[in-house]
């Protein structure tokens, strides 16, 4: 049997976890196992970015600051920050086609392409995306 990858959290998907929301099983399941096996559970410096940007356009109720919410989400058990790169940053611009429009979601496509990582996410494209077998992603 192979070897789970280490997971990626997109900025919703953090959202959801650190409030306790509802997740599907499969999701649910994979985070279990990684909190079981030691593995980390990634999230990319973009969602400090994505998190400033919901606060600024008030899409996103929040009762902190983004930069103590983004704290809080690696306070998490099994959470780790996950780097940018160079090379994560210009293969996001560079990805097949067809991709997200979105510049987080390609960086956050790209960062799991790059480390073999399995985003988990409820955003339909990336769902769409790693249906045509270009990222690995999880429903959640």
């Amino acid at each position: 049997m192979a070897k789970p990858s280490d997971l990626l959290l997109d900025t919703c998907a953090a959202i959801w976890m650190a409030q306790g929301a509802h997740l599907e099983p499969d999701a649910l399941g994979a985070i279990d196992q990684s909190g079981e096996e030691g593995r980390p559970i990634r999230l990319s410096l973009i969602t400090a970015w994505e998190l400033g940007l919901l606060a600024k356009r008030g899409r996103a109720a929040m009762a902190q600051p983004p930069g103590a919410i983004f704290r809080a989400f690696l306070q998490l058990p099994g959470i780790v920050q996950q780097d940018l790169t160079a090379d994560i940053l210009i293969d996001s611009s560079q990805l097949p086609q067809p991709v997200h429009g979105d510049p987080a979601d390609r960086i956050i496509i790209a960062t799991a392409r790059a480390l073999d990582l399995t985003i988990v996410t409820r955003d339909r494209l990336i769902l769409d995306y790693a249906a045509l077998g270009h990222v690995r992603a999880l429903a959640c």
